[in-house]
């Protein structure tokens, strides 16, 4: 940045916004100081804010309602100036209802200093003006490390652009998509891209974690904390501290288990199971989910406060059906990669089974695909793919009926020569592979291509 940003703080009790005020100009932030509503709305009118870090009550009741309209009239009069606010943990509710405002983020007190000048720096760089344009893949690729994401559909690209512009502050992700969209390799990007990339990235699937173990898992345990303790274990947050902390179908996390992720995510520590110490910690969190969590806050089965701690940015990944453009791109890269790993010559998929691949819907997404590749070489040995490769013997004959003609329309005859048709022009002329296709003979093809008079 050009200039120091000016933070302007606001707090009726004079001793907390003195220490803000001093923790930030140690850090190369300008602060100025108010201590009431009024104050506050005149320093804005007066100065070029950057950020406004807000105490939620401003007497003697905790209602949070000159808190929450204050932050009102900064939303409406300063759509532009982000607004932390800052609340007591037992008030974590009024910092929700915050959220739900306008506001860009919010910290409990006591506060971490590190934490919460980490959580200043991302509020300003993700108010920083964007260019509307979208780079391009080309451009994309000259800024980032996206080698192991294969596209350039314009739903990708829109999504890169997004990890592209959040990648290198240090805020809470939330990547949503269907099964098989490629959400764990969208968090090995932002972990690459990330200024963290020199430290772990810590991959955690809850869905798999037993709730009875949950915080032995994440916290870590010391001997002795239960029967089968026999030694210290680190958990999964000491093992990502100053990394990416990569939390996989955070959506399947039990409700029991769901408090206390909160906690250690707002208070930047915790307690080893069995230890009355507290571990501090650094980590950037990513989460994934194939869930909708906003239905699962209104039914009740996922906290508010957790969503609103996870996703201050969140983007959606595209289902391969909406990214079809991708599919050649994908297959041929996949195929690239089985035929590495497993020995083979370099293999192809021909234009006609792209074209196929490019019109299945893939409710399994990128995954399905990717092991539909993989079963169709290993089972046909092939160095080239063709359309029939991909479909069940038993299929092809109701494949082209169902595609070409309706029941009844065709004799037997006429339909057996049309799928000898098709196959020969699938598979180029090539006898064996027809005969193989259509589960005959090369003897019992040949008669009945003399009996078509297709041997000419």
């Amino acid at each position: 940045m050009n200039q120091e940003p000016l933070i302007l703080v606001v707090d009726d009790d004079r001793s907390v916004t003195a220490s803000l005020a001093l923790l930030l100009k140690q850090n190369n932030f300008k602060a100025i100081q108010a201590h009431s509503p009024a104050t506050a709305l005149e320093s804005l009118k007066n100065h070029r804010i950057s950020l406004v870090l807000q105490d939620m009550n401003f007497s003697r009741s905790t209602s949070g309602e000159e808190g929450l309209e204050l932050l009102g009239q900064i939303r409406i009069s300063y759509p532009h100036i982000p607004v932390i606010l800052m609340t007591a943990w037992a008030s974590i509710s009024l910092a929700v209802e915050g959220m739900r405002c306008g506001a860009s983020d919010f910290i409990s007190k006591p506060w971490d200093n590190q934490y919460l000048l980490r959580t200043v720096t991302t509020a300003i760089g993700l108010a920083s003006p964007k260019e509307d344009e979208l780079l391009s893949r080309e451009q994309l690729d000259d800024q980032f490390n996206f080698t192991h994401i294969v596209g350039e559909s314009p739903a990708l690209l829109k999504t890169l652009n997004t990890i592209g512009r959040v990648c290198k502050t240090d805020a809470s992700i939330l990547i949503l998509g269907e099964s098989g969209t490629g959400k764990e390799m969208m968090a090995d990007a932002i972990h690459q891209n990330s200024l963290r990339n020199r430290s772990p990235l810590v991959k955690v699937n809850l869905g798999g974690i037993n709730p009875s173990l949950f915080e032995s898992e994440m916290f870590g345990h010391v001997k002795g904390a239960f029967t089968d303790a026999k030694h210290d274990r680190e958990g999964r947050f000491s093992a990502a501290n100053g990394g990416t902390l990569f939390l996989d179908e955070i959506g399947e996390l039990e409700k029991s288990s769901q408090v206390k992720l909160l906690r250690v995510l707002q208070d930047q520590n915790f307690q080893m199971v069995g230890s009355s110490k507290n571990t501090s910690v650094n980590v950037r969190v990513v989460s994934a989910t194939n869930r909708n969590l906003e239905e699962m806050v209104e039914e009740g089965s996922f906290r508010e406060d957790l969503f609103y701690r996870i996703n201050l940015i969140a983007f959606e990944l595209p289902p391969l059906r909406n990214r079809t453009s991708d599919i050649p791109l994908l297959a041929q890269s996949h195929l690239r990669k089985i035929s590495k790993l497993y020995g083979m010559s370099e293999a192809k998929i021909s234009p006609k089974a792209l074209t196929w691949l490019q019109q299945q819907q893939w409710p399994g997404n990128i995954r399905q695909l990717c092991q539909t590749i993989e079963r169709v070489l290993l089972m046909s040995g092939k160095n080239e793919l063709e359309y029939l490769d991909f479909i069940p013997r038993d299929a092809v004959e109701q494949e082209n009926k169902l595609s070409d003609f309706e029941v009844g329309s065709l004799t037997l005859e006429q339909m057996e020569k049309i799928m000898i048709e098709k196959s020969l022009a699938a598979y180029q002329g090539n006898i064996s592979k027809v005969a193989d296709a259509l589960g005959l003979s090369r003897a019992a093809l040949y008669r009945r291509m003399d009996k078509h008079g297709l041997n000419s």
